[in-house]
């Protein structure tokens, strides 16, 4: 089994609300040495057999993110992420 993971961000130019709100709560923490903070979302893919970065894609471009706001990554999971 093989596993492909989709990473998903906005655009730099689309405003992050949600990244807004984790960076504003910092300081409260105690953190204050952050700029910024981006929120985005992790997909695994696992294929049966080799991992196809083309289907992925396909997969990503179509259903997993919207392009008009925000980029993907496509990438083979590494023997780390997949024990």
């Amino acid at each position: 089994m093989a596993r492909v993971v989709v990473d998903v961000m906005l655009k730099p130019e689309i405003l992050d609300p949600q990244g807004q709100a984790v960076a504003n709560a910092l300081p409260r923490l105690g953190v204050n040495d952050v700029s910024s903070v981006r929120i985005g979302r992790r997909i695994e893919i696992e294929f049966d057999g080799e991992p196809d970065l083309d289907r992925a894609r396909e997969i990503a471009d179509k259903l997993l993110a919207n392009p008009v706001i925000e980029d993907y990554t496509v990438r083979v999971a590494d023997a780390a992420e997949v024990a």
